[in-house]
């Protein structure tokens, strides 16, 4: 057997359990020493029964008598009676009824099993049972429990996972050997072994601490390697022209913020070099990311170059495209920008395409249709990618190469990034944060709400409607589920438009319908045709509706905190006071996370908090860090990823040679595919 052998070559794997291993991924012997436990049952304790006291439990004792019947509705019940010098307990198994041939009278068992109350009397339930050895691998010890599919218990996991372990005590190292003695971490070998097989929960923990160390210097090796990749590419440099940006920021009817201030020089500074900048400007909804960008966009086309603007929907790509014509116009640079959008004429888009050709258009806006073979855009300096993270790495290396060299990337999203993912999923970026708001924004006023509250809550929604406002309905369902009894939109949509609302014009957002379906209804909200749209998530990157001033939201419960932070972003976008509701399932008080919802405004503090209590899941939904095979790290250990990235330094300020590690080569490798925006 070697590790790239088939599962069915294992005993006791034949044709249909294999089947259930490929299921879950696994089809080498390789495959199944790396699939990982999801947790642990501490059975490492082995007690006299004479001692054992209610809860999880394991026993050396021999089995007496044993007898099984079928009861009631075909229930079969085997019952058993184990026995060490100190007693003896009863064990009951319910439709196992092979355990009555199967165990042996008089033989010394290991048994290990909850032993509770059952019918007045104290019994061990469904225990497992192993005859004693000296390496165990169901009972008497940490167990591993393995995620499991239909047909597939951790038991057969576990059973296949021990006939390799001659192999797995011989695997080669993956980590150079300097950085596992300075780390003192265990060796590969030892770390498989003792993720299955624990001799103890502290030899757990070195194995877990190996495995996570190991995740986050992959991760940042890919990450730092991307970066110098960039670096050593040739951009075109934008000379910076102090008067356009003195007339620039006198045209703008407000005041800039120091943070946009600061991240403008940041951008000038980065775009005058000869190799490529890679920024992330990040900002909470509000506060002035297009501005910046209008900015770097002015630079560009005053020395004679193209910008490009990718925005996720077509309905976004025209707001930006008016508000940055508004912004270029003082400058006479409003007549070189054009929209290009799926759902233009043909003939516009034939126009638009030529006009960018012949560098008569400077800067394009537009959404994948930027992308295709026949846009030409042979002078393109700077791409600003909005929303980054919602782009696949394929299409922006696409858009970058259109120009035949690096361009300058602008990269601009509202999600608050945590510490921990900004020097690890973003490692290769430079990052520019707006941390203020303009003066006269208010803070959105949030509330944790009942549900025996609703009334007056839609009081105050009809109150804000004939002062001719407009309301978000948010809803984590497009329908109903019966495993899951949450408020779907189609619901709440009903609901209102019958009832409460019945005068009212109210509509119906969810990512199920045609995308142009989508963009036409935003843009009748948009022109304040609708008073109430009833949503799913599909709003939270979304257009700009200053008219709105109520967000309310059902089942918060169900959203990650930086979702439901960038929910309540979407009102308040104007003079008028903003507010957020939070409608509760029940009466009980709101959670911890929601209650730093209610009294913190600050993204990144919320971000921080999701990321502790519920992973990146919360934070990015099922984007890209599903990619990042993070099975062991914890993203809020900031001390193992301050340790692993200062290791990934080394690893690179040394000169190693990545190809002499073949098993880190290829994890790098793919995760630069993951993380490279070049």
């Amino acid at each position: 057997m070697k590790l790239h052998s088939t599962v069915d070559e294992l005993k006791g794997v034949g044709p249909q359990l294999a089947k259930k291993l490929h299921f879950l991924g696994i089809t080498t012997v390789f495959d199944l020493i790396d699939y990982l436990p999801r947790r642990y049952d501490d059975y490492s304790v082995v007690q006299h029964i004479a001692h054992i006291n209610p809860g999880p439990v394991t026993l050396k004792a021999v089995i007496k008598q044993v007898q099984g019947r079928y009861v009631r509705r075909g229930m079969h019940i085997t019952e058993a009676v184990a026995s060490d010098d100190t007693g003896s307990v009863k064990l009951v198994w319910f439709n196992q009824p092979y355990r009555e041939k199967s165990l042996k009278m008089n033989h010394p068992y290991f048994i290990s099993g909850e032993f509770s109350f059952k019918r007045t009397q104290l019994v061990v339930t469904n225990p497992s049972t192993e005859l004693v050895s000296d390496f165990p691998v169901h009972t008497a010890r940490v167990i591993p429990v393995y995620k499991e599919t239909k047909g597939l218990t951790s038991k057969q996991i576990r059973a296949s996972v021990a006939q390799t372990l001659s192999l797995v005590r011989k695997l080669p190292e993956t980590l150079p050997a300097w950085i596992v003695e300075q780390q003192g971490l265990v060796s590969a070998a030892q770390a498989y072994e003792a993720i299955h097989f624990p001799e103890s929960s502290e030899q757990l923990a070195t194995a877990k601490h190996r495995f996570a160390f190991e995740e986050v210097f992959r991760l940042t090796l890919a990450s730092l390697m991307t970066k110098q990749v960039n670096s050593s590419l040739t951009a075109l440099p934008i000379l910076f022209s102090e008067d356009l940006a003195k007339t620039f920021v006198s045209h703008v009817p407000f005041a800039l913020t120091n943070a946009q201030r600061k991240a403008v020089w940041a951008i000038y500074q980065d775009i005058q070099k000869p190799e490529p900048m890679n920024r992330l400007l990040e900002g909470d909804v509000g506060s002035g990311k297009t501005l910046v960008a209008a900015m770097a966009a002015a630079m560009t086309m005053h020395a004679g170059y193209q910008v490009c603007l990718m925005a996720p929907t077509e309905l976004l790509a025209r707001q930006h495209a008016q508000t940055l014509y508004d912004l270029l116009e003082p400058l006479g640079l409003a007549d070189q920008l054009s929209l290009l959008v799926g759902g233009m004429k043909p003939a516009q888009k034939k126009r638009a395409k030529a006009a960018a050709k012949d560098e008569k258009v400077k800067f394009l806006i537009g959404t994948h249709a930027l992308i295709q073979d026949d846009v030409d855009l042979k002078n393109l300096a700077l791409v600003i990618v909005d929303e980054q993270h919602r782009f696949g790495v394929e299409q922006r290396k696409k858009l970058m190469k259109k120009s035949g060299h690096a361009p300058h990337v602008l990269s601009m999203s509202a999600t608050p990034i945590p510490r921990s993912l900004s020097l690890t999923l973003y490692g290769e970026l430079d990052i520019t944060i707006l941390d203020e708001k303009p003066a006269e924004r208010k803070p959105i006023l949030t509330t944790a709400v009942p549900p025996t509250d609703r009334k007056k809550i839609y009081e105050h929604l009809e109150a804000e409607i004939k002062q001719g406002r407009q309301v978000f309905v948010v809803c984590p369902l497009i329908s109903e589920s019966e495993s899951l009894p949450v408020t779907s939109a189609e619901k709440a949509y009903e609901a209102l438009a019958k009832s409460p609302f019945k005068n009212r014009r109210v509509g119906l957002l969810h990512g199920k319908m045609k995308p142009a379906d989508k963009d036409n209804l935003m843009q009748s909200f948009v022109a304040h045709e609708i008073d109430i749209l009833v949503s799913t998530t599909v709003i939270e990157v979304g257009v700009d509706v200053p008219n709105a001033t109520v967000m309310l939201v059902e089942n918060p419960e169900r959203f990650g905190l930086a979702q439901l932070h960038q929910l309540r972003g979407r009102v308040g976008r104007s003079e008028h006071q903003g507010h957020c509701y939070l409608m509760l399932a029940d009466s009980k008080a709101p959670s911890q996370r929601l209650r730093a919802l209610v009294t913190s405004h600050d993204g990144f503090r919320l971000a921080e908090l999701d990321l502790q209590l519920r992973g990146p899941g919360a934070i990015y939904g099922t984007m890209q860090h599903g990619a990042l095979d993070l099975r062991v790290a914890q993203l809020s250990d900031h001390k193992l990823i301050a340790t692993a990235r200062q290791t990934a330094k080394k690893f690179l300020d040394k000169g190693e040679n990545l190809l002499q590690y073949k098993e880190l080569h290829q994890h790098v490798t793919d995760l630069q595919k993951v993380t490279q925006l070049n």
